[in-house]
């Protein structure tokens, strides 16, 4: 089984959180053989960005998190993520839906 990483910089996100995950089960469980994780970058967030994501966590191991002191931007949110993934492929989404998550399934299909 494949695992496509899932890179996602987040700064005062927590409206957006459990949102995009839904979407993002939605999405990989049209594809077949592939499973995912789902690294969430906190750049530093002045809200419950963190919170949002340590609650999935518990209920998905698949939901991971770095979390900065401070806000860094999103180059370095970004190095990060991708340094932290183990999956076979990455792709980088932003947390508020603007990337249409179905694009995976297309990317997915072409990369493998």
């Amino acid at each position: 089984m494949s695992v496509i990483s899932l890179i996602v910089p987040c700064y005062n996100e927590e409206a957006n959180i459990v949102p995009f995950y839904d979407e993002i089960c939605r999405v990989i469980a049209k594809i077949s053989g592939a499973d995912f994780e789902l690294m969430f970058v906190d750049d530093g967030s002045k809200d419950d960005t963190f919170k949002r994501i340590q609650e999935l966590h518990a209920k998905d191991t698949r939901v991971k998190c770095i979390s900065f002191s401070r806000n860094f931007g999103k180059e370095a949110a970004l190095f990060s993520g991708i340094r932290a993934v183990s999956g076979d492929c990455a792709v980088i989404l932003d947390a508020d839906l603007q990337h249409p998550p179905e694009i995976i399934c297309e990317m997915y299909e072409k990369w493998y």
